[in-house]
């Protein structure tokens, strides 16, 4: 009995929410790199045919899989206060991304107007407008957040294991870069924590101070 089959030896039913969990599964596994229509159907012990009656593409499957990553981000549970809320949504939408293997460059990949990313950006847009900000700042705020997460985030899962390559500190010359030699210490940082703290209240301030 495979591991796809019930305890009868029945293949689970075919549906996309199972192509698309069976997807997650192998891009946990194996990572973006490996992940195809192909693969997964073999995950599955199906045709390629057969996930593809599903998810169509490969390029369907993915905007399909970032919607589900960003559906593990809850929208439950937020703060009252409309800046706590932003903090909040960003840190359970970069959590979302951490959860899984290459979860940002998966996400990055893709332009999914799906439900469940378009309830988050309504969350976060609507906490924004409470914030007292106009429509162009809300709108646009919520994009320099979700980049913020993305990009930092990418960087986070696609860096190498310590100790990080010192291409970087044998560029930067005292003389010719005094300015970036002197904070060289901190743009080598793996604290990805504090940065993206540092990142988020840096724009929610800028956000607050472009209200009324």
């Amino acid at each position: 009995m495979t591991n796809r089959q019930t305890s009868e030896g029945r293949a689970p039913r075919l549906d996309p929410a199972t192509v698309i969990r069976a997807a997650l599964e192998l891009l946990d596994e194996k990572g973006l790199d490996a992940l195809s229509t192909r693969a997964v159907a073999d995950r599955l012990g199906v045709r390629m045919n057969t996930v593809l009656w599903h998810v169509k593409t490969k390029a369907r499957m993915l905007e399909l899989m970032a919607d589900a990553v960003i559906g593990e981000a809850p929208l439950d549970g937020l703060p009252a206060d409309w800046d706590e809320r932003v903090r909040e949504l960003a840190r359970r939408y970069r959590r979302a991304l951490l959860a899984h293997r290459d979860g940002a460059a998966l996400v990055v990949g893709t332009y999914a107007a799906e439900p469940h990313t378009l309830a988050f950006a309504e969350a976060l847009v609507t906490a924004l407008l409470d914030g007292g900000l106009d429509d162009r700042d809300a709108a646009w705020t919520t994009w320099t957040i979700i980049y913020l997460a993305l990009g930092l985030t990418q960087e986070e899962q696609a860096a190498p294991p310590a100790p990080l390559n010192d291409g970087l500190a044998k560029a930067v010359s005292r003389t010719a870069h005094p300015a970036l030699h002197r904070v060289l210490h901190h743009l080598d940082a793996r604290s990805f924590d504090e940065r993206f703290e540092f990142g988020l209240s840096a724009i929610i301030v800028r956000a607050g101070d472009s209200t009324p």
